[in-house]
């Protein structure tokens, strides 16, 4: 006897699969962008487990010359970046840090009311920097982790938000002993191009836990000649620029004072840092 609840039946199991599909999505709107972020770790794997490895336009090595070193472990993070997402809430940014197109990603996202989303494993290159230099370092996304704030870029910064970056900053400075003085802005490495956090983020706050160097209360006096575009560049700052590094170091340091101009205060500041950094 024909089937004729055949077809039925097959609608059904199609349509009931699909159902299921588009609820796991609707309870997870990120399950499409989690499994491709799974089989992209997965193809890295798969690269860092060749034996003997091949790198790019090389072509496989006698196994016979291969002497597997006992000695080793993953590259870790020397610096923290810190932005403002210059969008207009947590989901926008998550949206576009799950785009491909956008071609820009962090390690962390925190939302205005403390919430700290994680987005990419620590010890995974985000591409967050971009164009950067800080000292002699050129490819910053490389050795470091970048954290977002929900922040529109002229707004002041939730207590909530704030202490949430505070206690990822106590965990990512213990688990990878990050250097006080590496956690930095990203206006800080990219002064000709990017002005965030904004100049309500507190710095001070931070330094106060640890987080990046400050200046202290007592400052030395310094001669007028005292060279700034030195002192910037020996903190760190790229000075091929020196007008847009000032004013990155201002927004920083002493974001009251929006002028261009090199003032008494700021010499003696960059003075105090210099002898830190």
């Amino acid at each position: 006897m024909k089937n004729n609840f055949a077809p039925i039946l097959t609608y059904l199991s199609l349509f009931t699969a699909a159902t299921l599909l588009l609820a796991g999505c609707a309870t997870n709107p990120y399950a499409i962008t989690n499994r491709s972020y799974k089989q992209q770790a997965k193809e890295y794997a798969k690269i860092i487990a060749q034996i003997p490895p091949v790198t790019l336009g090389e072509t496989p090595t006698d196994k016979a010359n291969w002497v597997g070193t006992t000695n080793f472990n993953l590259r870790k993070p020397n610096y923290v970046i810190i932005h403002h997402t210059a969008q207009n809430s947590t989901e926008q940014t998550l949206k576009t840090f799950t785009l491909p197109k956008s071609q820009v990603s962090a390690h962390y996202v925190i939302g205005k009311d403390g919430k700290v989303y994680h987005l990419l494993n620590d010890y995974l290159r985000a591409w967050q920097a971009g164009n950067a230099k800080w000292g002699g370092n050129t490819d910053i996304n490389s050795n470091s982790i970048g954290i977002e704030l929900d922040n529109n870029g002229f707004v002041p910064f939730p207590e909530a938000q704030i202490n949430s970056l505070l206690a990822l900053l106590a965990t990512l400075k213990k688990t990878y002993n990050i250097p006080t003085a590496n956690f930095i802005g990203h206006a800080d490495i990219a002064p000709t191009r990017k002005n965030d956090p904004n100049k309500y983020f507190p710095w001070k706050t931070l330094a106060d836990h640890g987080f990046g160097n400050w200046y202290d209360a007592k400052l030395d006096s310094v001669s007028t000649n005292f060279n700034t575009v030195q002192a910037m560049r020996l903190i760190g700052y790229d000075t091929r620029d020196s007008t847009a590094a000032l004013v990155a170091f201002k927004r920083h340091f002493t974001p009251q004072d929006s002028t261009r101009l090199v003032t008494d205060s700021s010499r003696m500041i960059l003075n105090n840092l210099v002898k830190k950094f």
